[in-house]
């Protein structure tokens, strides 16, 4: 369900009260943890979370002209996502990294219901549902540099992938 709303104020203010208190709760933890080199802003329908081309000038490799994204948080029709893409990258296929497993066994240790987690996304209905303690500290193991140091050895593998299919 992305929003066509241009800043996070006019995202806010079109959810549902009950939806509106939980991605608000999300956003605190994930501000209160951020490295100051992220800003946030709306990005593909949601409120993003990007290195700058200030700090990082070769974008988001899908669209140079784009912040590298790192997470988002988003209403979807039946949850709340946050999509915490620092997890994710770093892994190279489908080997995960020890960030991953280390956000897998904190949640476990939360006592919150059982994660419901792609390979980026965390999916919860409720406020009360989500480990906020773990989504925090997740965003904080993550400062704007490890980021990048982490995802520009992952694309250079990606290109010569993708090359070597193409060859």
């Amino acid at each position: 369900m992305p929003s066509s709303a241009t800043t996070v104020d006019a995202y806010l203010a079109e959810l549902p009260e009950e939806r509106r208190a939980t991605i608000e709760a999300v956003r605190k933890v994930i501000l209160d943890n951020l490295d100051d080199s992220y800003a946030e802003s709306m990005a593909f329908g949601m409120i993003g979370y990007s290195i700058p081309h200030s700090v990082y000038p070769a974008g988001y490799h899908c669209n140079p002209k784009m912040p590298l994204p790192f997470a988002a948080i988003a209403s979807q029709k039946n949850y709340v996502s946050a999509y915490l893409m620092g997890l994710y990258d770093g892994c190279i296929g489908d080997e995960e990294n020890g960030d991953v497993q280390w956000f897998r066994d904190a949640w476990a240790a939360s006592g919150k219901k059982k994660l419901d987690m792609g390979k980026a996304c965390v999916r919860f209905k409720h406020q009360d549902d989500a480990a906020l303690d773990v989504i925090g500290e997740s965003v904080k193991r993550i400062p704007a540099q490890r980021y990048i140091e982490r995802k520009e050895p992952v694309l250079a593998t990606s290109k010569r992938t993708a090359r070597k299919k193409k060859a």
